[in-house]
């Protein structure tokens, strides 16, 4: 494969091992340092010794690979909205919106306006 000729021998490794761990789990396998060495054997690649186990307590400790695999649209930027929904689709719509809160006016008080004179009568005379 042309893709993996550019990559680090350690880079190399790692994806070795992720697509090991995938395929593992896409399968119904479990993921284990068994099974992604037995994955990467058959796939014609070599690992270090360390790859395969770090990998499987990695995903041991995450209780699988899911925590890995974010779905669509539920990490990075957010993506657009999808197409028309339902009736569904609104009443969930209408309960995940917040309503917005209105802003108070306070009265600050002083009474100059942005030219200096009292109660903001520009016709008053200022201190200019």
């Amino acid at each position: 494969m042309a893709a993996l000729e550019g990559l680090s021998p350690s880079e190399k490794s790692e994806l070795v091992c992720s697509l090991s761990a995938l395929l593992c789990a896409d399968s119904g396998a479990e993921v284990t340092e068994e099974n992604l060495t037995a994955v990467v054997a058959a796939s014609g690649n070599k690992l270090e010794a360390y790859w395969a186990p770090a990998f499987a307590s990695t995903i041991a400790k995450a209780k699988g690979i899911e925590k890995f695999c974010k779905s669509p649209g539920s990490g990075g930027g957010g993506g657009g909205g999808g197409g028309g929904g339902g009736e569904g689709a609104a009443a969930t719509a209408e309960v995940a919106a917040p309503e917005p809160e209105e802003e108070e006016e306070i009265d600050m008080g002083g009474g100059c306006s942005m030219f200096g004179d009292e109660g903001g009568d520009a016709a008053g005379g200022g201190d200019y």
